[in-house]
């Protein structure tokens, strides 16, 4: 079995709660051997950090997401500092900007990215970005602040947006939508991207793929995308674990 890298999935939501150590060893046995687990909210650290023991192979991120600005209250970047100081993790995130549903904050938005792109900084800290109708002010941020590394997970942009975060030394995550036959832009991105920026994720229990339409996604479903890749690239599938696994030990340092 090919030793693979999960860089996002969110173990911790409540679609696990009856099956989730189950689904961590369905993760293993099909080759899955470390997995990023990203916060969404002040109240989602305590439930990571407990899953995050050591020697489990699963890593912690903290962060505040932006589609979850209702749950985030006035003093929450204060206690992510705070956290940080006291709980070292791999990454900070999931955060960024979201502007795809109707009535998004987008100033509280923007105003929680910046002071967590400034956190990263501050701690030296990779970033885990969630960037959905708003790759180009994400990566204009970004550009903005400088001294930043990371990975937009789910990447879904247009070439062009793709060679820009290269030049800024970002990773593209990349999972099950490239399954999908409709996936041609993104398809073609891959198949020819620089090896060096590309990140396996699930986003479990989100973003099945086309093999699993419909169904919960989860870890183990990892070798659906690294297959697909595989095609694309005329790669071999063991080799091309064995890259994304180094990149994900490299940014995350795991």
């Amino acid at each position: 079995m090919p030793r693979l890298a999960d860089s996002h999935v969110h173990l911790d939501d409540t679609r696990f709660d009856a099956d989730r150590d189950a689904a961590v060893e369905r993760a293993r046995a099909a080759g899955v051997a470390l997995q990023i687990i990203p916060g969404t909210d002040a109240a989602s650290w305590s439930r990571i950090q407990a899953l995050c023991l050591p020697g489990s192979g699963l890593f912690p991120a903290y962060g505040l997401h932006p589609m979850f600005m209702h749950r985030h209250r006035d003093g929450d970047l204060t206690a992510l500092s705070q956290w940080l100081e006291t709980h070292r993790p791999v990454a900070i995130g999931e955060i960024g900007l979201d502007f795809h549903q109707e009535g998004h904050d987008a100033q509280g938005q923007r105003e929680y990215f910046r002071q967590q792109l400034n956190l990263a900084r501050e701690f030296d800290l990779p970033v885990i970005l969630h960037a959905r109708a708003a790759l180009d002010e994400v990566t204009t941020t970004l550009r903005r602040i400088g001294g930043l590394r990371g990975v937009v997970h789910s990447f879904s942009g247009s070439q062009e947006q793709a060679e820009q975060l290269w030049k800024l030394g970002f990773h593209l995550g990349i999972g099950g939508p490239i399954t999908y036959e409709r996936a041609q832009r993104l398809r073609r991105i891959v198949s020819n991207m620089p090896l060096e920026y590309l990140l396996l994720e699930s986003d479990a229990p989100d973003q099945p793929g086309a093999s699993h339409r419909g169904e919960r996604n989860e870890p183990s479903y990892l070798t659906d995308a690294l297959d697909c890749i595989a095609r694309l690239r005329n790669s071999d599938p063991d080799e091309l674990a064995m890259a994304t696994t180094a990149n994900v030990q490299r940014l995350f340092g795991v």
